[in-house]
């Protein structure tokens, strides 16, 4: 052992020796890291998905990846939370969630349970803001069980009462706990100064609008949405196209179509205003602040400028507000910042901290700085590089799984975008110049018109938060349930 341990050392001496040559010889030659070049990124190769649509009017999304026998499946139907009456806000929650844990005509949930945990198989549900979803996963060996099952959820649901009274239960639950947490009560209340307290983008469900829910509720709901012709299913995995196309028609065989008069999507109507408000919460020795006002849609010409405008004023690390706001100032425990786009209705413009209680005006007047500071002069040659070049390349990782390919592609069909909408914002992105991301700024940011909030104890604050006009105090206590 003595021999072999004396050749370890030296082995180990020889390598740390090497190292240091290697080292001195580099030191002669230290390059700074601005003058090093790296060649154009390749040309990314997007596999081919085929599309076919059934003559039920399901549509399909099929990628075969033969690396692992697997399939996995995942289901949009065009429905959600903004179809629910107000007066009985949780109704596609509860639904979303009942489909599955409450099981089929043919079997309760518990048993389903059993029969996936046998096969090491999943099937879940649920339903969001504007669209139901399903998944499945199941072994190339066990597909047709697998997919006779998720057909059977999606087609005949049982919505059994003590699964509905369980799901109520633990919204009930949530409701009780939901201004637990100043962060969580800061992102929901900002909502509401966007959207509109009554919006279907920002009301939240309540005591008295789940006591409201029947069976009858959740079946009409699921009767009225979940139809063939109103679903799309993305599939990938080990699969040959034809057999799976033949193997979905026959699961779904029967499945009746629905009424596709769908309501338009409700509408945004904003105002820029500046307003302030406060949520007291006296329990937290530490502010949540946000600031800002709404945001735009993905659809606009000038969202792969601002895409870049918001890396240079929010990214992370390199963005301004971190490098500012919290490192140099040291206003923040965190710091950020998102000008957001969404499909269908505008997303939200916002900045914002977690900072001490006795700093928060401090802090809100170097965020507006930041702010406005974007709005005054064009990005410096590094800070657009920088931000281009972190969106650029990353990108391939939009492309690592073969799960995200598809289910993109489905996500662009059914908000109606292009295919290539992807690749549309890399070559865009590729193109903005420092006149674009000053430009955006001036048409987009309204650092004169934000809605202020903070969560925290106004009585610690560094100044009244009337500092910056009126203050109106939100009033988050939580209706008891009705008897």
């Amino acid at each position: 052992m003595t021999g072999h341990r004396s050749f370890v050392i030296q082995v180990v001496f020889l390598a740390v020796s090497g190292l240091g040559l290697l080292w001195s010889g580099c030191a002669g030659q230290a390059t700074d890291y601005k003058s090093l070049k790296y060649p154009k990124l390749g040309d990314i190769e997007v596999p081919e998905v085929r599309q076919v649509t059934l003559a039920n009017g399901m549509r399909l999304f099929l990628l075969e990846d033969h690396e692992l026998p697997l399939v996995n499946v995942s289901v949009r139907i065009r429905t959600g939370s903004l179809y629910e009456p107000a007066e009985k806000i949780g109704l596609a929650s509860i639904t979303g969630q009942v489909m599955r844990t409450g099981g089929t005509v043919s079997m309760t949930g518990d048993e389903m349970d059993e029969q996936l945990e046998a096969i090491a198989a999943s099937v879940e549900t649920s339903i969001g803001l504007n669209s139901g979803s399903a998944s499945m996963s199941v072994l190339k060996g066990d597909l047709d069980k697998g997919l006779s099952i998720l057909a059977d959820v999606l087609m005949n649901p049982a919505f059994r009462e003590d699964k509905i009274q369980l799901a109520k239960m633990q919204i009930a639950s949530s409701i009780a706990r939901r201004n637990d947490s100043a962060e969580a009560i800061a992102g929901r209340e900002f909502d509401k100064l966007i959207y509109g307290e009554d919006s279907v983008y920002a009301r939240h469900v309540e005591y008295a609008t789940i006591g409201r829910i029947s069976r009858d509720d959740l079946v009409k709901f699921h009767g009225k949405y979940f139809g063939p012709n109103n679903t799309m299913l993305a599939v990938w995995g080990d699969f040959d196209t034809g057999q799976m196309i033949e193997k979905i028609e026959k699961a779904f065989d029967g499945w009746q179509k629905v009424d596709l008069d769908l309501p338009a999507t409700p509408q945004v109507e904003y105002e820029f205003r500046k307003t302030v408000n406060v949520v007291r919460k006296d329990d937290i020795n530490q502010s949540n602040v946000y600031l800002g006002h709404i945001g735009g849609l993905r659809s606009d010409p000038d969202y792969f400028a601002l895409i870049v405008m918001n890396r240079i004023l929010g990214g992370g690390f390199t963005g301004r507000l971190f490098k500012n706001v919290r490192s140099r100032e040291g206003l923040a425990y965190s710091v950020y910042g998102s000008y957001s786009a969404n499909y269908d209705y505008p997303g939200e413009f916002y900045v914002g901290c977690q900072t001490k209680s006795e700093k928060t005006v401090y802090a809100i007047r170097a965020m507006l700085r930041e702010v406005e500071k974007i709005r005054e002069s064009e990005v410096t040659d590094e800070e657009l590089a920088l931000a281009k070049d972190s969106f650029l390349n990353s990108f391939v990782f939009n492309f690592d799984m073969k799960g995200e390919i598809v289910n993109r592609l489905m996500t662009y069909e059914y908000f109606g975008y292009p295919a290539d909408f992807l690749l549309r914002i890399k070559q865009n992105v590729e193109k903005v110049s420092r006149a674009d991301v000053l430009r955006v700024a001036q048409k987009h940011l309204r650092p004169d018109k934000v809605q202020i909030l903070a969560v925290g104890r106004p009585d610690d604050f560094d100044q009244p938060l009337s500092v910056f006009g009126p203050v109106n105090e939100i009033d988050i206590t939580i209706p008891p349930p009705q008897k």
